[in-house]
């Protein structure tokens, strides 16, 4: 999950961040981020200059650069807070991510500002009037590069009051955590989806020029077999000439007497009889439809049902020869996944 905090001055975006980074979150603060270019400039760092800084930043790049600077960051796996969000743009920008949930932390202004006096963080404002004027100057301008604190506030999910004690406030953390995983998570992928993606990945091994194919094959969902259409064991690869029509690039199904390349379905059948692995009643992903010689030692090794992605020219042969012998063939888009619907996402009342 991507947690992403803001709220007004010292109501506890550090609290909140710090409390996350011990249960295992990274942490990237995109104030950090405009203070890194104030001393890469060379200059102090106080808040009128971190704002200005920010502007700057938005003006030349667009409003959503520290978002999008932000997601180029992100670790491959985990889970991640991201601090310090000022702009409607930043938010829109991290809601491309469907694992984000934005949180807003607010408390009394008195409050916040006995907080600001007790930190004594360098360039923190020195009176409550210069307090009030520095935060002011955050919620809402005619500037669209500007901070825009209060839109961000409206696009929040939730809204933590924190006007209590550090472990009260760490208590109701706990709380929103279990409220985040348990009703904002993205839905886990489908079995279909899942066998279909690691076909996919499968396919990037493929070395045959004119398309990249992968195969998967499970029992009782396991996969006990995988494939991708390339040259056999010992022959040249495609890109190195060991293909002729490849290398010649012939027209769509035209010379396949020419082709030295096992097709990814076939590829997956043979890696499972190599192995001494047993396929029969089994059920292959395959990013293709297969074609009617691939269909044929599908028939004959027992898979029972197959799935595929996208559509080719045989399909019609394939189809026709799978009904015959009783292979079940259904095709899946992985966007609307028709065939294997998704879990609906809950869409919890912002709070």
């Amino acid at each position: 999950m991507i947690v992403g905090v803001t709220g007004y001055f010292c109501a506890g975006k550090d609290t909140f961040a710090d409390l996350l980074v011990r249960k295992g979150f990274k942490h990237i603060s995109l104030s950090d981020m405009i203070r890194d270019e104030v001393r890469a400039r060379k200059q102090s760092i106080t808040i009128p200059l971190l704002t200005q800084t920010g502007n700057e930043l938005r003006a030349s790049f667009g409003p959503q650069i520290l978002a999008q600077r932000a997601l180029a960051t992100l670790p491959r796996y985990g889970n991640t807070v991201i601090t310090s969000i000022r702009h409607g743009a930043e938010v829109e920008m991290l809601r491309s991510r469907k694992d984000f949930v934005m949180i807003f932390i607010d408390a009394p202004v008195k409050v916040r500002y006995e907080r600001s006096i007790s930190r004594a963080r360098a360039g923190d404002c020195a009176t409550f009037e210069e307090f009030r004027d520095a935060e002011r100057a955050q919620l809402k301008s005619g500037d669209p590069n500007s901070q825009q604190l209060l839109a961000c506030k409206n696009l929040a999910d939730i809204v933590l009051q924190n006007g209590g004690t550090t472990e009260q406030f760490e208590k109701k953390i706990i709380e929103t955590l279990q409220h985040i995983f348990r009703d904002y998570a993205p839905p886990r992928p489908t079995w279909d989806e899942y066998f279909m993606n690691i076909a996919a990945v499968a396919a990037t091994r493929a070395n045959c020029l004119k398309r990249h194919i992968g195969a998967v094959i499970t029992v009782d969902k396991q996969i006990v077999s995988t494939g991708y259409n390339g040259t056999p064991k010992g022959i040249k690869n495609c890109n190195e000439g060991g293909c002729p029509r490849c290398m010649g690039f012939a027209d769509s199904g035209a010379d396949l007497g020419e082709c030295l390349c096992v097709h990814a379905e076939e590829n997956a059948i043979v890696q499972a009889a190599c192995n001494g692995i047993g396929i029969k009643g089994g059920t292959m992903y395959s990013t293709f439809c297969p074609c009617s010689y691939c269909a044929k030692s599908i028939i004959n090794a027992g898979i029972a049902e197959v799935v595929y992605l996208e559509a080719y020219a045989m399909d019609g042969v394939t189809k026709k020869l799978f009904k015959e012998a009783g292979v079940k063939m259904r095709a899946l888009n992985l966007d609307t996944n028709a065939a294997a619907p998704k879990a609906e996402k809950k869409s919890p009342k912002r709070k």
